[in-house]
């Protein structure tokens, strides 16, 4: 009989912070600047450079921690990480691993209905699942450099600007069992983060990045077995496919009577597989011991207080709310929600005095569409509540019609122009003469009998080719239930 394997999982989260400044130096942590210009004596670890802590880096963390229901640590400082490679010129990392500054806390995450099959388990289907995953600590540090291989010279450069970027390192527990609940686990601390404006968490920009440290058991046994971990992966689908083949390689190397090594690996996603890089380190390889160039942090109630106030309403919480106040499809909360940026636009429309349902349908229609058609982000979104609540007044005074409110938006897409204007200066008014509205039907009536005679002998969707022509002639400015209504009217 074959055993069976569960697969235990811990993940080590690294999130660049949203500061404009480093957490030592007072460079720019902007990203995609020419090499080497962020940098100055203390980032590249010149002789005699002193660090100056980042105050916003500490509350950042702090409001981080109190997000994922840690403890804060009132007496925290930094320690030395001491290790050579050629991205990190002071030969030592500061971070913390005495005195972390968050500790002891969780993540609650959200799995996906309840199957048929899974009903035994003690939930009705269709019941979401829901589970806790333990946040063992948040710590500070800094982050290396990075080094750019230039395969035709065959050598290899080093860019410093990353040099000194401010990082939380977010350490769970081993306690997901699956790649489904990694990135539930992930999705649930990026929204978090980013509703707190600390980091933009961009995958693809390497502003978050997860390690993934995995080992398997025989389902029932208590004991943990070696793990392997699995460096800087940045992006979903690879966490899922590293996930899937590290498991698989494992109960292979189990099953074959050999023995799991605990080591660092790297997974190349286009073969779909992992390569060793280096035996994996504890803690005292890297000799750690108290910077002594940084004094400790003592971080009062009041402190944690006004980081505390400051914390905006989360997504959970706004769901709840939305459901009670707004009116809208649970799907479309889903999705508004999924972004703080997009909440934002929706709730001050609507506070502008813009229809929920209304403002509702542009974000999940032409909102959702332009994003994907430009492979944006929602965070990145420039159009204005007050440009949304406009434009769906100029549509409910019939100002514009809705093909006409849609070339507006794209508009404003692009540069939140103000639609007011816009439809102003392109003279885009709709054509609410009626008595012109209805000379254009008559021209048409006249001009297209075979249509006007397939309507009468029952052909409802004649009427649809009618209105076409009408509103090719009123150069797209008529209402088009208005000119339903006349033509109607005329051929009755």
């Amino acid at each position: 009989m074959s055993k069976e394997y569960e697969t235990v999982i811990g993940l080590e989260v690294h999130v660049e912070l949203a500061t404009k400044t480093k957490i030592f130096c007072g460079c720019s942590t902007a990203f995609g600047g020419a090499p080497n210009t962020h940098t100055c004596p203390v980032c590249t670890g010149m002789p005699g450079s002193l660090p100056v802590l980042n105050k916003q880096v500490v509350e950042y963390a702090m409001a981080v921690g109190l997000a994922t229901n840690c403890e804060i640590t009132r007496h925290c400082k930094f320690d030395r990480k001491n290790y050579f490679y050629p991205d990190n010129p002071q030969n030592y990392q500061i971070s913390q691993l005495y005195l972390p500054i968050c500790r002891n806390g969780h993540v609650d995450i959200e799995l996906g209905r309840v199957s048929v099959n899974q009903k035994n388990a003690g939930k009705e289907a269709g019941e979401i699942r829901h589970k806790q995953v333990r946040i063992h600590e948040i710590h500070m540090e800094e982050d290396a450099g990075k080094l750019i291989h230039d395969e035709w010279a065959d050598e290899s450069l080093v860019d410093y600007n990353r040099s000194g970027v401010p990082l939380i390192e977010i350490v769970s527990e081993p306690d997901m069992r699956s790649a489904e609940e990694v990135i539930a686990y992930l999705e649930t601390l990026r929204q978090t983060i980013q509703y707190l404006g600390a980091s933009d968490c961009k995958l693809q920009e390497g502003s978050m990045r997860a390690d993934v440290n995995l080992s398997v058991r025989e389902v029932g046994s208590t004991e943990f077995g070696t793990r392997t971990e699995m460096k800087n992966l940045n992006s979903f689908t690879s966490i899922t496919h590293a996930i899937e083949n590290e498991r698989e390689r494992q109960i292979d190397i189990i099953e074959s009577g050999g023995k799991v090594v605990q080591e660092t690996r790297r997974f190349d996603d286009a073969k779909g597989e992992s390569y060793a890089m280096r035996s994996k380190e504890d803690a005292q390889d890297y000799r750690y011991f108290p910077d002594p160039d940084l004094i400790p942090v003592d971080i009062s109630d009041e402190w944690i207080e006004r980081v505390k106030a400051a914390q905006p309403e989360f997504r959970p919480a706004k769901i709840e709310r939305y459901k009670e106040e707004y009116g809208i499809p649970d799907y479309d909360i889903e999705l508004i929600t999924q972004s703080k940026r997009m909440a934002d636009i929706f709730e001050e429309s609507v506070r502008l005095g813009a229809d929920a349902k209304k403002v509702s349908n542009w974000l999940m229609v032409e909102t959702m569409r332009l994003l994907k058609e430009k492979n944006m982000d929602a965070d990145k979104l420039v159009f204005s509540p007050a440009h949304l609540a406009k434009l769906v007044e100029l549509v409910d005074k019939k100002v514009i019609n809705n093909n006409t409110a849609k070339e507006v938006f794209a508009q404003m897409f692009e540069d939140d122009t103000d639609p007011v204007k816009y439809v102003e200066e392109h003279g885009l008014k709709q054509e609410n003469d009626s008595g012109a509205i209805k000379e254009i039907c008559s021209a048409v009536i006249e001009a297209n009998p075979k249509s006007v005679e397939d309507y009468k002998g029952g052909k409802e969707k004649a009427i649809g080719f009618l209105v076409g022509q009408v509103m090719k002639q009123a150069k797209g400015k008529a209402d088009p239930g208005t000119v339903n209504e006349i033509l109607k009217e005329l051929l009755s």
